[in-house]
């Protein structure tokens, strides 16, 4: 029987040299403040949101940063040892929780619920822009998709479907959970990497809003623009519903 996810966490990684100014941003754009830093090195920090429970955290670095997925569950061990059936790695393990290698090398924890079950609402910016961090992307050279797709399918148990582009699977939660999973194909061959999509009613205000606090755009694609946070770290702004995360137009 699969190990039900109860929530989900997703991980803003940055370098240490960084943090302050990464946590800075991020808790600007997500409306919300900071917990206190926890860990051995003080290098976990929530984003504690206004309403609802939080969801996103941060977390110092020694590498370059990206984005990681934490699932929340009642039996860590059983999610465990499914995700090892299914082709994971442990990378780490800790007293009631996990550190795990997908089978395309991409890190993630399995971690204890504590009753998370109310999702924030979406972000409106004092210019009235609407966004809410609701993606993790996982980023995976052409010979590793269809593995990884398969593994986030089978672990889970979510919907899983094509998205709107070629490239792109996604692997969609129940009704209640923050955080959906997108797997794009690249076009070249390279180490699987995770970035932040929030969606976005207006790309455009939400782009304005967040060069306002520091951070600049890098390129645009059909529906999103890749950012740089200031922080160095990359994410994407994509044209999608932030209410139910569908694409809009």
């Amino acid at each position: 029987m699969r190990e039900p996810v109860r929530w989900t966490y997703a991980f803003v990684d940055r370098p240490g040299e960084e943090f302050a100014t990464a946590r800075d941003f991020w808790t600007a754009v997500t409306g919300s403040r900071l917990s206190e830093p926890r860990g051995e090195r003080q290098e976990f920090m929530t984003l504690v949101p206004e309403s609802g429970d939080a969801y996103v955290k941060l977390q110092a670095v020694h590498a370059d940063g990206g984005a990681h997925l934490d699932l929340a569950v009642e039996d860590v061990p059983a999610l465990v040892a499914a995700a090892r059936r299914l082709g994971a790695d442990v990378a780490a393990d800790h007293a009631g929780w996990a550190v795990l290698r997908s089978p395309g090398g991409l890190s993630f924890c399995a971690v204890p619920w504590h009753g998370e079950s109310v999702r924030p609402p979406v972000v409106e910016g004092p210019g009235g822009e609407a966004s809410r961090l609701d993606q993790v992307c996982l980023d995976l050279a052409p010979d590793a998709f269809e593995a990884e797709v398969a593994f986030w399918s089978d672990l889970t148990g979510w919907e899983s479907f094509p998205g709107s582009q070629p490239e792109f699977h996604v692997v969609g939660p129940p009704a209640g959970l923050p955080v959906r999973i997108l797997l794009q194909r690249l076009g070249t061959t390279r180490p699987a990497s995770a970035h932040l999509d929030l969606a976005c009613a207006d790309i455009e205000t939400v782009r304005a809003r967040h060069e306002a606090l520091g951070a600049a755009s890098v390129a645009r694609g059909a529906h999103w623009t890749v950012m740089r946070d200031p922080a160095g770290g990359t994410y994407c702004l994509t044209g999608r519903d932030p209410w139910t995360g569908s694409p809009t137009g």
